[in-house]
């Protein structure tokens, strides 16, 4: 019963802003008022017509899917070299690709904001994409493992007795068997990196202002409730994503949950 009672009082923890910021984004006044004494969709129609905005989360799309790119492909190249050779650099580089998860982002992104100001890349697009690329890259990296892992020896075997070359072994087995676990770490380092505010501020500015930062420069130099409606489009967006990989890869499965949950 204490059990029941703590998770409820969790979930409404949980949705009660939700459905306090989906109110206010409905909402036609342009104050914080909640419940909505008017509905418009107005902020919406804000959101997705001024230029600023749409800037924004250009530069945020952009952002998240070179970082998935980056992210999936170092994960994929450490994975097969590990499998393939499992030789002690290809373990301590996998054992590197989890430090990320280990560190406080704070100290990530004052590292990464250093670095690319030695180097002279401080408020540009790519140092973004491309810390994003790295620091994410934990989470692929464990989920294509998973994919690795379920290679057996016996197909690894059948394809090479019959004189496949490791280039063909490479892009007509173990490629397509395992795709399913690379889309799913593309997708959840693309929400990850679109939701990032801490790292892309701090080596970016407010130079590359990708959508969480323009979020926060609304909420802190001028509220409007178009705030609500791009935070609205963040869930949509996140929720989505989450619900078309999980149907097409079995993305509870993927992360280790048993088949049955």
């Amino acid at each position: 019963m204490k059990g029941r009672l703590f998770l409820c009082l969790l979930l409404i923890a949980i949705v009660l802003p939700f459905i306090v910021v989906a109110g206010v984004s409905i909402g036609a006044s342009k104050t914080i008022t909640f419940p909505p004494t008017e509905f418009s969709l107005r902020w919406y129609g804000v959101l997705f017509s001024e230029s600023e905005w749409l800037k924004a989360i250009g530069i945020s799309v952009l952002i998240a899917v070179g970082a998935a790119i980056i992210s999936v492909s170092l994960a994929l190249a450490i994975n097969y070299v590990l499998w393939r050779l499992n030789t002690r650099f290809s373990r301590f580089t996998f054992a590197l690709g989890l430090g990320p998860f280990m560190l406080p982002p704070i100290i990530l992104a004052l590292g990464a904001s250093l670095f690319w100001a030695e180097v002279g890349w401080y408020g540009r697009i790519e140092a973004t994409i491309i810390s994003h690329g790295i620091f994410l890259v934990t989470l692929p990296l464990v989920v294509v493992a998973r994919g690795f892992a379920s290679l057996t020896d016996d197909v690894v075997e059948a394809a090479t007795m019959m004189g496949a070359s490791p280039w063909q072994l490479f892009t007509t087995i173990v490629l397509p068997l395992i795709t399913p676990y690379l889309l799913t770490g593309f997708v959840l380092v693309a929400i990850l990196s679109f939701n990032e505010y801490l790292v892309a501020n701090m080596i970016s500015g407010f130079i590359v202002e990708t959508l969480p930062i323009k979020i926060f420069n609304n909420v802190r130099y001028g509220y409007s409730p178009v705030v609500a409606s791009a935070s609205m489009f963040f869930v949509t967006v996140t929720v989505t994503a989450l619900i078309l990989i999980a149907r097409s890869t079995d993305l509870l499965a993927l992360l280790g949950a048993p088949k049955d949950s």
